[in-house]
């Protein structure tokens, strides 16, 4: 396996383990294919929260552009290109947290 896959399935597995000590049920594809779950192949991950099924697609870079990074001061950045959808990017614990509480 090549390290690079190696390194998204770590990932994979850490947002599982995350969200598991939040008290959350969460499980990963196996290979990193949805389809072992009955999902879409693009699905990494699945967390159990409040009823909902949340599917998450886990990426993870050498770096990634410093206007996602949430700035100092704020708790979310928002993002959005030309003409399309606006996207939250959040700090994966305090989502976590917000979903294990209820909020979402």
């Amino acid at each position: 396996m090549n390290k690079s896959k190696q390194k998204g399935n770590r990932f994979e597995r850490e947002c599982v383990e995350k969200a598991k000590r939040q008290g959350l049920s969460a499980e990963r594809a196996y290979a990193s294919n949805g389809k072992a779950l009955g999902e879409s192949e693009t699905v990494d991950v699945i967390i159990l929260a409040n009823g909902s099924k949340i599917r998450c697609q886990c990426k993870v870079r050498n770096r990634i552009a410093g206007y996602i990074k949430i700035p100092e001061g704020c708790e979310v950045t928002l993002i959005k290109e030309d003409r399309g959808e606006i996207f939250v990017v959040q700090r994966y614990e305090d989502w976590l947290s917000e979903v294990s509480g209820g909020l979402l």
